[in-house]
């Protein structure tokens, strides 16, 4: 089955992720350092895709995939080696 978000909302700690199979994801913004320091516009201001969520603007994307496995920002880890 190919999961792919249905649509987003987003209050003031997380946004929430409907899927296609029915889950709805409550994701921290915390987990995303971009989304977390983001004003409410450009929170607003995101593209669906069949694989995930897009800010332009911000130049973030969340696959949900990553989300599903339970993973943040992958970006920028302090302290970890790649």
């Amino acid at each position: 089955m190919n999961i792919s978000p249905r649509s987003v909302t987003i209050d003031q700690d997380r946004f929430w992720v409907e899927l296609n199979d029915g889950r709805t994801l409550g994701v921290p913004l915390a987990w995303f350092p971009r989304l977390l320091n983001a004003s409410p516009d450009q929170l607003e201001d995101f593209e669906l895709t069949p694989k995930g969520i897009h800010w332009d603007a911000l130049d973030e994307d969340i696959s949900i995939k990553g989300l599903l496995l339970g993973q943040g920002d992958l970006t920028h880890r302090h302290g970890e080696v790649a």
